[in-house]
């Protein structure tokens, strides 16, 4: 009988991402300005005071994600209005973002996106940064 190896995280990522469209940090923008979307910064303190926020983004660190974001969830945010809500969930560069979708997704977020190159992209758009 053969052994199925586990799948690597470069294997792991393509798979996750060929289950969504992710988006790129313009149409974020638009889509955030216009209400259409709510961005969720889950970078941890440190590379967001090094760095810097988006203004309007909800911070919510990883480990808080899907308590703060489950429209069920007995610790949700505000925000987390209900499952046809579109989140764009934003990382450093966009790996562990990817990740969080899935598990958003999995929540039945079924809206749930991630920036494409994360929140290093979105400043090197020269999209509106502000000090944390």
């Amino acid at each position: 009988m053969a052994v199925t190896r586990p799948p690597g995280i470069d294997e792991l990522l393509e798979r996750v991402r060929a289950t969504y469209e992710r988006i790129a940090p313009r149409p974020a923008h638009e889509a955030a300005t216009a209400g259409d979307a709510l961005l969720v910064d889950i970078r941890y303190a440190a590379l967001r005071d090094r760095d810097g926020v988006i203004p309007g983004a909800l911070i919510v660190e990883r480990n808080e994600l899907e308590w703060r974001l489950d429209p069920q969830g007995s610790h949700r945010v505000p925000e987390a209005t209900g499952h046809d809500l579109r989140i764009v969930v934003i990382c450093n560069e966009g790996y562990a973002s990817s990740l969080a979708v899935a598990s958003l997704r999995q929540l039945g977020l079924r809206r749930a996106t991630d920036l494409i190159g994360g929140f290093q992209a979105w400043r090197a758009e020269g999209l509106p940064v502000t000090e944390a």
